[in-house]
């Protein structure tokens, strides 16, 4: 997945917040992934951390056999296996094989259309990281290798070893602290995925994004989606959610077109706040 190739509907889902515990959050969690499809996102990001697997899980007993287009990505690369069982980043080559033979199993795929690494393990030899996803993608089991909050630096080199296709980095309109790392994927066509692409309690209550928001009719959470897909065309946000509601608001940020004055008002020195959330 490139800029050249990014799916024509440019808004995903991200699948954190979906609760896989038994009970009514759990039914509503998977009626969430279900209308997800339905409203046309392209890609559902999940990953081992978000409950060592059970996301995965849920995913693949909603939405298995997977329609047409749907891209599933998973992350893998931290692990339960600190001191006292604790999670930490754990690029070994061999927990990297075996989450993603857990993944494979768990989504029910015989290959992972992108995988992306979840941070990179300060103490494991990045070549030994990403040898490994070489290798996996070299058998078959992966097609796309991407990575996870990441510098421009670590991408270079991460680049000097194997094909990337997408980053992703927290990003949103209040929180552009990887901007060049932004600026470096649009130079080099590789799709950024933003993770928290929206402030959480703070777009609404922006004068700026308030007055978009009253002019185009719109909320100020797609607003904040809208400036997103305008700031570069590699950009791909994956907004998460539990709540049916705001999920199809999200969604339909897609339909919102800002002028140029929009643009350039919200584009400003806004990126200069930092995030509070």
């Amino acid at each position: 997945m490139t800029s050249t190739n990014l799916p024509v509907r440019r808004i995903g889902f991200g699948a954190m917040h979906l609760p896989a515990t038994p009970g009514d959050a759990r039914d509503n969690a998977k009626a969430v992934a279900r209308r997800a499809v339905e409203l046309g996102a392209p890609l559902i990001d999940t990953a081992h951390l978000y409950g060592a697997g059970a996301n995965e899980e849920l995913l693949a007993e909603t939405l298995y056999p997977y329609p047409d287009g749907l891209l599933i990505t998973t992350k893998i690369g931290v692990a339960r296996t600190g001191p006292g069982g604790e999670w930490r980043l754990d690029g070994r080559p061999a927990i990297l094989r075996d989450q993603v033979d857990q993944a494979l199993r768990r989504l029910r795929l015989d290959r992972i259309e992108l995988l992306q690494l979840h941070r990179i393990d300060p103490e494991t030899p990045l070549a030994d990281q990403l040898g490994t996803l070489r290798d996996l993608r070299d058998q078959g089991k992966v097609n796309l290798i991407g990575l996870s909050e990441v510098t421009v630096d670590q991408l270079d080199q991460a680049r000097d070893i194997v094909e990337i296709a997408s980053v992703q980095n927290r990003y949103n309109a209040l929180d552009r602290e990887h901007e060049p790392v932004l600026d470096a994927c649009e130079r080099a066509g590789i799709a950024f995925l933003p993770w928290r692409p929206v402030a959480a309690g703070a777009t609404g209550t922006h004068p700026e994004f308030a007055r978009v928001a009253a002019e185009t009719g719109a909320t100020a959470t797609q607003v904040a989606l809208a400036w997103l897909l305008r700031r570069s065309p590699v950009m791909l946000p994956i907004p998460g959610t539990a709540h049916l509601g705001h999920l199809a608001e999200n969604l339909a940020a897609e339909r919102i077109r800002l002028s140029d004055a929009q643009f350039n008002a919200l584009d400003g020195d806004i990126g200069a706040r930092p995030d509070p959330a």
